[in-house]
């Protein structure tokens, strides 16, 4: 074979294989990084000297449940939650079937099956470590081996029409001062507050900051807003205490629930 031919099969080779390369991109297969913002979240290096302007909430955290003092007045009560239509139809149920049935609960999900925003907040017994990240601020929990990713660099929600639901939202942050201020939406239908389900238009609201007067004090000021499921916002708080000597342990749910069988000989949940 020639040189001229040689080097005339190369180039046709190459215009063919660019060929099939724009007919692979054209039939959906991505020919390079998808278009729109990259945020500090995604490209961290330059942005750390940032971190030592934040509040100091090294440690993991735990539910710290106040005891009022001897003598001392005691706390305004804390207005309960309010459900309304359906929603108000299925706790009534479910506290009916519980009342007949020797205090169990029903159940549409597994017992291992996660809380999800804003419940994993508040799970007792249960620590939480809050990792600082340029344009992020990571929660893990030991409980369900838990994590949320509230991204604090400026981004926006994920459109309506490209929003996957999740146990714990979609969460869009920003600091006022000291404060982490969390906008959450997007969460599964399963999960619940106080045992109160929701409708997609929930959005979960918090305000989380150390207490002036105890530094390792955290407070979680959480405020869920639904129409169509809650009469009025539902408001609590809650608080954590510090502990640096501590470190979360792992949590697997699973590797200890069983399926037990039923008379039908169906696979059924064992609480």
């Amino acid at each position: 074979m020639t040189l001229k031919n040689t080097l005339l099969g190369a180039a046709f080779g190459g215009a063919a294989l660019l060929m099939l390369g724009a007919g692979a991109a054209s039939a959906g297969q991505p020919a390079g990084p998808p278009p729109g913002p990259v945020h500090p979240a995604a490209t961290p290096k330059g942005h750390y000297q940032d971190l030592d302007k934040l509040p100091d909430w090294g440690g993991v955290w735990i539910v710290a449940f106040q005891r009022r003092a001897a003598g001392a007045p005691a706390a305004p009560a804390q207005e309960p939650i309010k459900p309304k239509g359906i929603y108000k139809d299925r706790v009534e149920a479910g506290r009916a079937y519980a009342a007949a049935h020797n205090g169990e609960p029903l159940l549409d999900v597994s017992s291992c099956t996660a809380p999800g925003t804003p419940s994993i907040m508040g799970t007792g017994q249960y620590p939480i470590e809050f990792l600082f990240t340029p344009g992020r601020v990571t929660t893990l929990h030991e409980a369900w081996t838990g994590q949320r990713r509230i991204y604090t660099d400026g981004r926006g929600h994920i459109p309506a029409d490209e929003l996957e639901l999740s146990f714990y939202g979609d969460s869009i942050g920003h600091w006022e001062g000291d404060t982490l201020v969390v906008n959450t939406i997007g969460m599964k239908p399963s999960t619940k507050v106080s045992g109160v389900g929701h409708s997609p238009k929930q959005v979960v609201d918090e305000r989380i900051h150390l207490d002036p007067n105890d530094k390792d004090v955290l407070i979680d000021e959480i405020t869920v807003t639904d129409p169509d499921a809650l009469e009025q916002p539902y408001k609590y708080s809650v608080r954590y205490g510090r502990h640096r000597d501590l470190e979360l342990l792992e949590f697997i749910c699973a590797e200890n629930d069983r399926n037990g069988l039923g008379a039908d000989g169906r696979a059924i949940f064992t609480q």
